[in-house]
C-alpha cells in the first residue's frame, strides 16, 4: 500500500534523525485540538519544514511565502460571503463606456443580481466595471490583479471590503473558478481568451466542476461565434477535441438568455461530488421511470461498468448532510466524458423527465457547489 503524504514527510525526518514530528503535533494542539484538518496542517507545516532543510533558492521560498499569504487572506475575506451563489464574468477592461457591450454587461450584472447572484470579476476598468456597476457593491466581488497598468479597480468596489488584491495570476484564477457557480465571457483580449480556454480545459478534464460556461456577445456580434467557427474547424475536425466538448459552452445575445441558461442549468441539477468509486450527481427532483430507462441506454458511454443508480440520501457524505433532502443519481463515471456529462445534466433538467408532482427543494442558505 503506498504512504500518504503525512507518512512519507515523517519518515523523511526519520530518516534525517530529525525530530520534528512531535514539535509540530505539540504546535498544532496548542492551536486546534478536535479539527477533522488536523493532518492536513501537519503535512502543510513538515513540507515548509522540509523546504527549510533544502533551502536551495531564495525565489522558490518568496514564491510559496507569498502564495501561502494570498490563500490564507482570501480564504478568510470570502467567508463572509460563503452562503452565496456567485457568477464569475470575464472581459476586456478597455470596453468603453459608449460600446454596446458595456451595456449589456451593466445589464447583465442587474439581472444576476436581482436573482440574488453576487458577480465577481477581476476588478478592474470595462466589462468588470458594467458588470459591478449593475450588480451593485452589495453583490459584487472583485478580484483585483497588481499591473503596472489597468491596476486600479473600479469605483463601485474600490475600498471596500468586496475588493480582494492578488499579487499572482494563478491564485487569482485559482479563486475566479473555485467561487464560480457559473461563467459569463464577453469579448475582450489576451487575458480574456486566456480565462475561457482554461476554465474549458479544467471542466474538460474534470479538474473543475460543472458549469455552465455561457459565452455573451451583442446581436449579431462575431467574436465568439468566430472563435466557435475556430473550435469547429481546427479542433473539432482535426480530432484535437471531442464532438461534446463543445456542450460545454453557450452563446447568448442577451442578457436575458445568459441569466436563463444559469437558471436552467440548475432547475434540477444541484452538484457534484466524488464517493469512492462512485460519481454522484444531486438533483432537486427524482427522475421518473422511464427517464432513468433511457439514460441507462442513452448515456451508457459514461459508466465504467453497472448501471446508473437512483437513491436517496443514506447517510453516505458524512460531512455534506445538509443535502440530504436531494435525490441522488450515481454511477461509476469514465472520468473523461465532460461534454457528455453537460448533455445528461441537460437531459435530467427537462422537466418532463421528473417524477410528477415532486416539489423542487432548495437549502435554506445558498452554499458553494464543489466537487470533491
Amino acid at each position: 500500500m503506498p504512504y500518504k503524504p503525512s507518512d512519507v514527510l515523517s519518515r523523511h525526518f526519520q530518516d534525517e534523525g530529525i525530530d520534528v514530528i512531535t514539535q509540530v503535533d505539540a504546535l498544532l494542539q496548542q492551536v486546534s485540538t478536535d479539527s477533522p484538518n488536523l493532518p492536513l496542517y501537519r503535512d502543510m507545516m513538515l513540507t515548509v519544514l522540509r523546504m527549510a532543510q533544502d533551502d536551495r533558492n531564495r525565489w522558490n521560498a518568496k514564491i510559496t511565502l507569498q502564495t501561502l499569504r494570498e490563500l490564507d487572506n482570501a480564504f478568510r475575506v470570502l467567508e463572509r460571503f460563503k452562503g452565496r451563489r456567485k457568477v464569475t464574468v470575464f472581459g476586456s477592461a478597455r470596453t468603453p463606456l459608449e460600446h454596446p457591450l458595456y451595456a449589456l454587461a451593466r445589464e447583465l450584472g442587474a439581472q444576476l443580481a436581482s436573482a440574488d447572484l453576487m458577480v465577481i470579476t477581476g476588478g478592474g476598468g470595462g466589462i468588470m466595471a458594467a458588470a459591478h456597476e449593475g450588480a451593485g457593491r452589495e453583490h459584487s466581488l472583485g478580484f483585483n490583479i497588481t499591473l503596472p497598468f489597468e491596476q486600479h479597480a473600479n469605483a463601485i468596489i474600490d475600498g471596500s471590503e468586496h475588493l480582494l488584491p492578488f499579487h499572482f495570476f494563478f491564485t487569482r484564477k485559482l479563486f475566479f473558478v473555485k467561487e464560480a457557480d457559473a461563467l459569463v465571457l464577453c469579448p475582450g483580449g489576451f487575458g480574456t481568451l486566456d480565462e475561457a480556454l482554461e476554465v474549458l480545459t479544467l471542466i474538460q478534464t474534470g479538474k473543475s466542476p460543472l458549469v455552465p460556461v455561457v459565452l455573451l456577445d451583442v446581436p449579431g456580434g462575431r467574436f465568439w461565434q468566430g472563435a466557435l467557427d475556430f473550435f469547429q474547424n481546427q479542433l473539432q475536425d482535426n480530432h484535437y477535441i471531442l464532438p461534446a466538448d463543445t456542450k460545454l459552452m453557450r452563446l447568448v445575445y442577451s442578457s436575458d438568455e445568459a441569466v436563463e441558461e444559469i437558471n436552467r442549468f440548475y432547475s434540477n441539477f444541484h452538484s457534484t461530488r466524488w464517493l469512492k468509486n462512485q460519481f454522484v450527481i444531486r438533483m432537486h427532483h427524482p427522475l421518473n421511470e422511464s427517464a432513468l430507462a433511457h439514460i441507462q441506454e442513452a448515456f451508457a458511454d459514461l459508466r465504467l461498468n453497472d448501471d446508473f443508480h437512483q437513491h436517496a440520501y443514506q447517510g453516505e457524505e458524512h460531512d455534506e448532510a445538509q443535502f440530504s433532502h436531494l435525490s441522488r443519481l450515481a454511477f461509476a463515471f469514465n472520468g473523461r466524458g465532460n461534454g457528455r456529462l453537460r448533455e445528461l445534466v441537460d437531459y435530467i433538467n427537462l422537466p418532463e423527465n421528473w417524477v410528477e408532482g415532486s416539489q423542487q427543494t432548495q437549502p435554506e442558505s445558498r452554499e458553494p457547489l464543489l466537487n470533491d
